[in-house]
């Protein structure tokens, strides 16, 4: 697998333009035209857009990596240059080892084929021969459940049952870098399940994966690292959890580049509203020091409205140090119907949560938005924490008071 410190992928100063129709000919006579007119007068047919501009970050061996960042921000022109599909028009991609996409998954498959001809056809395109594509058939036809349909002709597939046979055959390949493109989104719950245990094999594997995704769930869970794409810039190349909280900033139309020197880099939103402070106790202890003896948390969230909202949300997120999350909630979940706030309104929202949290530190993230939770209005990402001291060190990401009975049964003869 090679040692973790070295590159795997290396992407060094990336430019990438497209031209798009601006103005068609109107035929042979302004081509003609064209010819006999000076340079700076000239009709063209094209206007260059540039895609990518001057992006460079390293992937190393082992590594988990997350590509991020809204529509149109030219992740899909990126995943396509690194996967050799584009060439750039300056700059290195350099891929130490094979790599495989996933990518446009189903591409090479023939519709007037049989799902069974498809899979060694689609094998072939891998590199597989005949004889390996037979030792795998089995496996990759139970993956994608689809037993009752290989030989039925592609065209009578669904959508969803083409990318289950394509994604299966391509977790096949034993490559050194493997490239995943929102593959999640496909397919029913079983089968998306059957997705994420590829992803945790592979990072437990510690197989090289680049994986672009809007899911902040899927990126937290199995990236470490990752960059932020944004108009064609890279704005960052960071921690996941950093990455995440600047695209949270970019989605709720804050300018990263403009920030306020003070401002702190764990906090975004529309400003509608500022959260001043967070209180933590236990029901023992009284302070942010849980032992045992504390059967509650309390957690205080104290908020000043800038203008009239009317039912506010008020959610907490409460991670361990690794980033899990243990415990989330807010009130459009839970389906509670909020008072309109005015200008100026100081607002308390209390949680009673039960002391279930294991031995460690743990950090508090509370947001306010609108009524239907799509606009932030003001989110403190970690902005507080606590400790859990208890007698028993339990590794779970969850623990409460029980009790274990054995019972042992004498055998009649």
């Amino acid at each position: 697998m090679g040692k973790t410190n070295e590159a795997a992928v290396v992407v060094k100063d990336l430019y990438k333009s497209f031209r798009l129709p601006h103005e068609q000919h109107s035929g042979l006579k302004q081509v003609l035209l064209n010819i006999f007119r000076p340079a700076s007068k000239r009709v063209y047919g094209y206007e260059t857009q540039q895609v990518l501009n001057d992006v460079s970050f390293e992937i190393k061996k082992g590594e988990f990596f997350g590509i991020v960042g809204r529509n149109g921000s030219g992740k899909s022109t990126l995943l396509k240059l690194l996967a050799g599909i584009y060439v750039p028009d300056k700059g290195l991609v350099q891929v130490d080892g094979t790599l495989t996409p996933f990518i446009e998954l189903g591409v090479g498959f023939n519709p007037e084929l049989t799902g069974r001809e498809n899979v060694y056809l689609n094998g072939a395109l891998l590199g597989f021969n005949h004889e390996e594509m037979d030792d795998m058939y089995d496996d990759i036809v139970k993956f994608a459940e689809l037993e009752k349909f290989m030989d039925q002709k592609l065209k009578n597939y669904s959508s969803g049952m083409q990318v289950r046979l394509a994604f299966s055959i391509a977790i096949r390949a034993q490559s050194d870098v493997l490239l995943i493109d929102e593959v999640l989104a496909v397919g029913d719950a079983v089968f998306q399940k059957k997705c994420f245990d590829y992803f945790k094999q592979l990072k437990h594997d510690k197989r090289t994966v680049i994986f672009v995704s809007h899911d902040r769930e899927a990126l937290l869970q199995y990236c470490t690292r990752g960059v932020l794409i944004d108009k064609g810039k890279l704005i960052a190349v960071d921690s996941i959890d950093s990455i995440i909280n600047d695209y949270s900033e970019i989605l709720n139309n804050q300018s990263i580049a403009s920030r306020a020197p003070d401002r702190p880099r764990n906090r975004w939103g529309d400003g509608s509203a500022s959260i001043e402070e967070v209180l933590v106790k236990g029901s023992d202890s009284k302070n942010h020091y849980l032992t045992d003896k504390d059967k509650t948390v309390d957690i205080v969230v104290k908020q000043v409205f800038n203008r009239p909202i009317n039912n506010p949300v008020y959610g907490v997120i409460i991670s361990d140090k690794e980033g899990r999350k243990v415990f989330i909630s807010n009130t459009l979940q839970m389906g509670n119907e909020m008072k309109p706030v005015k200008e100026g309104q100081m607002v308390e929202a209390g949680w009673r949560i039960p002391n279930i949290f294991p031995i460690g530190t743990f950090t508090v993230s509370p947001a306010v938005a609108n009524s239907d939770g799509t606009i932030i209005l003001d989110w403190r990402n970690d902005i507080a924490q606590f400790e859990s001291n208890r007698r028993i060190n339990n590794p779970s990401l969850a623990y409460v008071d029980h009790t274990i009975d054995i019972r042992t049964k004498i055998q009649e003869a």
